[in-house]
């Protein structure tokens, strides 16, 4: 008897410390798996660089404010944030596109297993920002750059929309080796081809003629097309070692123009000019003295188009010979003329800023301007 009493104890025990075992898996579980999901998701790292997104009234938002505004996002990615800059897009400096090339750089080199890369800016100049990432960053994994129109103490403020499609898009592996991108507006969009066509409207990116890259929607991320330019990863461009970029400026056509503002900059130090040219490239009032001013003290000239879309048709890059008025001068001028493609002026720019750092050879420049 004492000894069916004594097992039925012994298993009234062994029951009893079964369910606790039990029951306290069952609270780890939960946890675990959790763990597992998270390390599961894709990892993205957000850097700040300020831009209306963040300009709340009485303090701009901070990098992990930003991520605290996205809800939900754990279930598509792990979100590291950075603060690189809080300012006006306008109001970055070229150094600091280059520091800010030489981080994302950076960082895909020491984390093998980041999947992408967020940049917020503001908007004014976001695309410019968006294209020198383009020719500059090393990898093939996704750059994301995104901004909104209204400001955190604005209603209807969107920035935390955009913000929540841009890291979906970052974490989406159909991303890569796309180059950069630009999100915004539920819209996804080339670096290269976008461009800001409304200084208020929430659908202000647009790629005129080409169209949308894709869609970030409710269900999933959607490309449509491909980019076929040469950009990140299969760029010859490399910043790692550049203090500064050359100067090259911007100039409108209009009727009546004078060419003593071309003259003017190449005397400030202008090593290029793009002209911002009327139609397929006409030029106005005296602007074709100052175009030769330019060539005669050895400036590149680019010409692209002022009407935001369409080509000028890239000629055999060439020296033209100096002016006969300039009896200085003797022998081949050292500047040349290059045609921008269907690149808008502000890119041109760009590219030509990064082709001067690497030659003066103009049929190489001109060859650069057909593939980027």
């Amino acid at each position: 008897m004492a000894s069916r009493a004594g097992a039925a104890v012994l298993f009234l025990i062994l029951g009893v410390a079964a369910a606790a075992a039990e029951a306290a898996q069952a609270r780890t579980q939960p946890a675990r798996t959790r763990d597992a999901a998270q390390r599961a998701v894709p990892t993205v790292r957000l850097i700040a660089t300020g831009g209306t997104i963040s300009n709340r009234a009485g303090g701009r938002l901070t990098a992990d404010e930003l991520v605290a505004l996205v809800p939900g996002i754990e279930r598509y990615a792990r979100v590291e944030a950075e603060q690189f800059a809080n300012t006006a897009s306008s109001a970055l400096t070229l150094r600091q596109w280059l520091d800010l090339a030489r981080r994302i750089n950076a960082l895909f080199a020491e984390d093998a297993d980041l999947s992408g890369i967020v940049v917020t800016s503001g908007t004014d100049t976001l695309e410019e920002t968006a294209y020198f990432l383009n020719l500059t960053v090393r990898s093939d994994r996704p750059v994301v750059v995104v901004g909104s129109m209204r400001n955190p103490s604005t209603l209807g403020y969107e920035g935390a929309a955009n913000l929540f499609d841009a890291f979906r898009v970052a974490a989406e592996p159909a991303s890569r080796g796309k180059g950069v991108l630009v999100v915004l507006n539920d819209e996804i969009n080339a670096a290269r081809e976008v461009t800001k066509t409304d200084a208020l409207r929430l659908h202000t990116f647009q790629t005129r003629g080409y169209g949308i890259l894709g869609v970030a929607d409710s269900d999933r991320v959607v490309f449509y097309r491909d980019v076929v330019r040469r950009h990140t990863h299969r760029s010859e461009f490399d910043v790692s070692s550049i203090d500064a970029l050359p100067r090259v400026d911007v100039v409108l056509v209009y009727q009546g123009a004078t060419g003593d503002v071309i003259k003017a900059l190449v005397d400030q130090g202008a090593r290029g000019i793009v002209i911002a040219a009327a139609g397929a490239g006409a030029t106005s009032g005296t602007q074709g003295e100052g175009i030769r001013y330019a060539l005669d003290k050895g400036v590149a000239v680019v010409t692209s188009t002022r009407t935001g879309a369409g080509r000028i048709a890239a000629k055999q890059a060439f020296r033209p010979q100096a002016a006969a008025a300039d009896p200085g001068q003797s022998g081949p001028a050292r500047g040349f003329r290059i045609d921008a493609e269907d690149l808008a002026p502000l890119k041109a720019r760009i590219l030509l800023m990064l082709a001067l750092t690497r030659t003066a050879d103009p049929a190489e420049i001109q060859r650069m301007f057909q593939e980027y």
